[in-house]
């Protein structure tokens, strides 16, 4: 067996892992601090870069501190536990600057705007993987890993959160919990009291309304009980099928399929803060959900036009325009191929775009609208960095971009920390229509 390796950690890179550099390999290891001596063991290579697990930290950096889970460096799902959140904050910022820089060609050497909350009991939504054998438990995928890890606790769950798979893991190891379940995903509402639980069986051991029957006894709190067969791909629906959000002064229909925030800390700060003094003609909500953004903006502008491929969330957007009293115009469509044919001239643009980000080619499309102020809101910095050096017309910007002829400036760079102990990053950009 290979020697330990023994790293000095230079900086944290998005990943959530630590770079050091061994022999002309460049190393990562997680769980790690700018400054630390620590030592690793190889998993596996690439060329020059290899990939650590660690072992032991031998000089410990002064901001590292205790984790709050047991489950910490076990069950993957926390990278910064051991890290306090006001540094945790600062490196995220460092590495934002970074990645844009790197990848976008792109400089911000202004203030990034933090918006943080409490660092614990955020979560509003959860996805529990079931082991079976014997005991049956619940637990979390490790990464990139078909291996279940059983929990006890996940602090960073809402109340509601924790006791619901408290009750739930307490059905598993008794064996109360019916038979062939994968997946649970449970998801509470912005009071924290009531939850939608999406339940994926492998078949249905027993008549779906028996299935039903036991999940509700065990838990009363359920609004809303969604059983999947995925033998014979078929739904079986007890309640009303959403669950409802208040933000903003805004009610939401949520549906089981549809995507909210999951922080239920920053919601209301992230409304207003792409909302603020958003005003004019016609606005564009891309990647628009169950319209979140759209609702406020529809107070704001004469004219909103929404898009979103997901059909749940198309649908509870007419749902929630009609309780708002407001008219919008929807299309229920990928944000990339609505780009290609609108005739749009929006004078605002919001987009929150999965991790896969807009593309460059489609952002090329956005910047021919001339909207005078884009809002983009990612949740990874490196599709990010791609999309601005196009809006920018950064050096960087790919190179079958030609265009485009309309370019735009940062006005404004915000850091959401939206998943604290975790590596990811929530930043929203405020562009403006360059002179």
């Amino acid at each position: 067996m290979a020697d330990a390796l023994r790293l000095s950690i230079e900086k944290l890179i998005y990943g959530g892992d630590g770079l050091a550099h061994a022999d002309g390999d460049t190393v990562f290891v997680p769980y790690v601090l700018p400054g630390e001596e620590v030592r690793a063991n190889a998993k596996s290579r690439k060329k020059k870069l290899v990939w650590a697990e660690l072992l032991e930290v031998t000089s410990p950096a002064k901001e590292r501190g205790k984790a709050k889970c047991a489950h910490f460096q076990k069950c993957g799902g926390c990278h910064y536990q051991h890290i306090p959140s006001e540094e945790q904050l600062r490196l995220k910022k460092e590495i934002l600057r970074e990645t844009l820089s790197r990848l976008g060609g792109i400089t911000w050497d202004s203030t990034i705007v933090e918006h943080s909350a409490v660092s614990y009991g955020y979560r509003n939504r959860a996805q529990w993987a079931v082991r079976g054998g014997m005991p049956r438990a619940l637990g979390y995928f490790l990464p990139e890993s078909s291996i279940i890890v059983p929990i006890d606790e996940c602090p960073v769950l809402s109340p509601r959160l924790a006791r619901t798979f408290a009750q739930l893991q307490d059905m598993a190891r008794s064996s109360t919990l019916p038979a062939g379940i994968q997946e649970i995903e449970a998801f509470a509402d912005s009071a924290d009291e009531k939850i939608a639980l999406n339940v994926a069986f492998e078949k249905f051991s027993k008549p779906a309304t028996e299935l039903a029957a036991t999940f509700r006894e065990a838990l009363p709190e359920i609004e809303s009980l969604l059983l999947l067969d995925q033998k014979k791909n078929r739904f079986e629906l007890t309640g009303p099928g959403y669950l409802t959000h208040e933000a903003g002064g805004f009610k939401y229909r949520v549906s089981h399929l549809s995507f909210f925030q999951v922080n239920r800390f920053l919601i209301e700060d992230l409304l207003k803060t792409v909302t603020a003094d958003a005003h004019g003609e016609l606005a564009l909500d891309l990647y628009s959900g169950v319209g979140f953004f759209t609702l406020p903006l529809a107070k704001t502008f004469r004219k909103v036009v929404s898009v979103d491929a997901n059909l749940a969330a198309t649908r509870d957007l007419y749902v929630n325009a009609e309780m708002v009293g407001v008219t919008i115009v929807s299309h229920n469509e990928h944000a990339e191929e609505f780009l290609k044919k609108t005739e749009e001239r929006p004078d605002f643009v919001i987009l929150d775009p999965p991790r896969a980000g807009l593309g460059a080619e489609a952002a090329g499309k956005l910047a021919e609208l001339g909207a005078k102020e884009i809002v983009y809101l990612s949740c990874d910095p490196s599709t990010l960095a791609r999309d601005l050096a196009v809006l920018m017309s950064s050096p960087r910007k790919p190179k079958e971009i030609i265009g485009p002829s309309v370019r735009y400036e940062i006005a404004e760079m915000h850091l959401f920390d939206l998943f604290p102990q975790t590596f990811h990053i929530e930043t929203l950009v405020r562009l403006r229509r360059a002179p």
